[in-house]
């Protein structure tokens, strides 16, 4: 991939807070397996998350609801907050909104036909000529994938400019009726947010991507994603994620360096999704991290939750905002299963 800027990068989150304890104990109040809830409620407390933002008022969550009220929620919602982060991103790049050539989606927690872009786009100013490329699927990957493809399409074209939103309500996918020990799992660490940002070919800006990279592993379909059923979107989440990322992602990362020309004593730092407190556990064994490396991820957790494609986004954020090292690896794994790889080097 030839170099691109990164111009500018802003998140945004919806206006409902909850902290964990208000969420630990919702939960036991609505959960309809109460022995199930009792016997995985240390989640909570282990989840090493302080707070989270919602789309909705806790009322919402412990009340029934069907695939067409989640995703009117969804749609509401995601709607104000690409508004908001892509706002923000286009004026801090120093564009005007017809000066963006073409805007790739990425959101995978609901359902927008016309797309998130098509909605939102006339009233952020945009041109009725934009390039619109909105991805489906790609799940907690979606943000290092969505920044890369932003890149892949700018570094194609020189001279344009390229908008990169990405936008999830995981919460509306919370289900206090379920069964599924990985629906109580996602209670305790889904939160909502977005993530805007501004790419151009060349170097320079807040930052230059230099290349991409990605591992899929065969016969894994099962460790992440989400089941369609009936009252919404069921989350898959499978116990051995933290053990399959500890024992697979140095293999994948070698391969990565590979693709990428670079090796492992090249990357100054590693920018990686924290989907859980586990997973970054896991990461930090499998490269050899020293313990509280990841500390922006942990951070983020913290104050955010998992959610999903724009949490990496905020980590970089915070990294940006502390000094971006010469070299730094962004990192994610999503559905299918996969690892996703974004080379950046300070500008």
């Amino acid at each position: 991939m030839q170099a691109c800027s990164l111009l500018s990068l802003t998140t945004a989150v919806p206006p409902h807070v909850i902290e964990q304890h208000e969420a630990k104990a919702i939960g036991r109040r609505a959960f309809r397996r109460k022995n199930l809830f009792d016997k995985l409620s240390s989640v909570f407390d282990n989840a090493a998350i302080a707070k989270r933002h919602l789309v909705a008022p806790h009322e919402w969550y412990e009340a029934p609801h069907g695939w067409a009220e989640r995703n009117a929620v969804y749609l509401a919602a995601s709607e104000a907050m690409f508004e908001d982060a892509a706002g923000r991103a286009i004026a801090a790049a120093g564009l005007a909104p017809d000066q963006i050539d073409g805007v790739v989606t990425v959101s995978t927690t609901g359902i927008a036909t016309p797309s998130l872009e098509a909605r939102v786009g006339p009233r952020l100013g945009l041109r009725s000529d934009i390039r619109r490329v909105p991805i489906f699927g790609l799940g907690c990957a979606g943000g290092v994938s969505g920044l890369a493809t932003t890149a892949r399409l700018a570094a194609s074209d020189p001279g344009t400019n390229w908008l990169f939103v990405t936008v999830e309500t995981c919460s509306i996918s919370i289900r206090l009726e379920s069964d599924d020990p990985a629906a109580i799992v996602a209670t305790a660490l889904f939160g909502d947010g977005a993530a805007a940002a501004v790419v151009t070919a060349g170097e320079g800006g807040l930052a230059t991507l230099k290349g991409s990279a990605e591992k899929l592993w065969p016969d894994t379909l099962g460790i992440m994603g989400w089941r369609v059923e009936d009252p919404g979107l069921g989350v898959m989440f499978d116990r051995a994620i933290p053990p399959f990322i500890e024992a697979n992602l140095a293999e994948a990362a070698n391969e990565m360096y590979a693709q990428l020309g670079i090796a492992r004593e090249d990357i100054s730092r590693f920018c990686c999704h924290p989907g859980g407190v586990k997973v970054i556990d896991a990461i930090e064994t499998a490269l050899e991290l020293n313990q509280g490396e990841l500390n922006l991820e942990r951070e983020v957790l913290r104050d955010f939750g998992n959610m999903s494609a724009p949490t990496v986004l905020f980590v970089l954020e915070r990294l940006l905002e502390r000094g971006l090292p010469e070299r730094s690896l962004m990192t994610a794994f999503g559905p299918g299963f996969t690892c996703a790889g974004l080379l950046l080097e300070a500008a």
